[in-house]
């Protein structure tokens, strides 16, 4: 079973309610910036206790500095499920990243990485007119994946690019794409939306990590030897408090940004996700536990059943 949500939405609270009912159930964790080691506060990590408690796993896979992508996750991933299968326990996933869920859920065909090549069209792209340049190759070498990106999309526009030079094979090949939505074993179940309700706990969660460190550990991810990867620079909270350390931007405008971008950053994961037709939505107005844990036992009946 998947459980999907936006940031702030209760997921994690849920999931931990589910395996003090369920002693089978390992959780694990689908996000994007979780498997960064040091990186806990701002990524809301379970805490020890609740990692004593319950397992979890796909978290502190890499150190800050490396890159983490798609293909490692869902190999990764697979590994976790296996073994969890193998101890006769049931997985579920606690998913904010989309693209990262979809990869395991449906196992996408995921295309590898070009570095180099990566490196020349980034570098394109920092000229004046460099991402329009990009676009207009892409729409000659791949007219359907540019399609489905937008010409100011840098970042997927570069991606697609570097897949179809790097293999030779258009970045459209790779699947039937994520608007297409198999049949999959895995039971889907998500939170509703309440943009203003999602906003409070989003500012009071800001505040909560803020108290608990989250400045102090960015400064020291900062001081690392190694640096911090480009990705590890996009996680939400990170990026604004690292501009502040790093770049003199006032505390009180990196924090604000920071609230701002994890909103909309909110309203775009609901909008990935309700597009899913597979999700079954807990009803707010009722006992949510109690409807997630229904839907738990039947599918483990469903799976007897097979």
């Amino acid at each position: 079973m998947a459980l999907v949500g936006p940031t702030a939405s209760g997921k994690s609270e849920l999931a931990l309610a589910l395996a003090s009912e369920r002693a089978e159930a390992e959780l694990v964790c689908v996000d994007s910036m979780s498997v960064y080691r040091h990186m806990d506060v701002g990524t809301a990590k379970p805490s020890p206790e609740q990692r004593a408690r319950v397992p979890h796993h796909l978290l502190d896979l890499v150190d800050p500095e490396e890159e983490f992508t798609v293909r490692q996750f869902q190999k990764a991933a697979g590994q976790a499920l296996a073994q969890i299968e193998e101890r006769g326990h049931r997985a579920l996933l606690v998913a904010g990243t989309g693209l990262y869920l979809r990869a395991v859920v449906d196992d996408l065909e995921l295309p590898g990485r070009w570095a180099e090549v990566a490196r020349a069209l980034e570098s394109e792209a920092d000229r004046p007119g460099g991402l329009v340049r990009l676009y207009s190759r892409l729409s000659w070498l791949d007219p359907q994946a540019a399609t489905r990106i937008e010409p100011g999309d840098r970042r997927r526009v570069v991606r697609a690019l570097e897949v179809t030079i790097g293999s030779g094979r258009r970045f459209s090949s790779f699947g039937p794409g994520l608007g297409c939505y198999p049949t999959t074993r895995f039971v889907l179940v998500g939170f509703t939306f309440d943009p203003e309700l999602n906003g409070v706990r989003i500012e009071e969660r800001f505040e909560s990590m803020l108290r608990a460190g989250l400045l102090d550990e960015v400064r020291a991810l900062a001081a690392r030897p190694g640096g911090i990867s480009r990705t590890a620079r996009q996680a939400l909270g990170y990026r604004e408090l690292l501009a502040h350390v790093e770049d003199g931007v006032p505390l009180e405008e990196a924090v604000t940004e920071a609230r701002t971008r994890t909103k909309a950053f909110a309203r775009r994961q609901w909008a990935w996700f309700r597009r899913d037709p597979r999700i079954c939505w807990l009803d707010p107005s009722g006992d949510q536990l109690s409807q997630l844990l229904e839907l738990w036992d039947a599918a483990q009946g469903r799976a007897v059943g097979d």
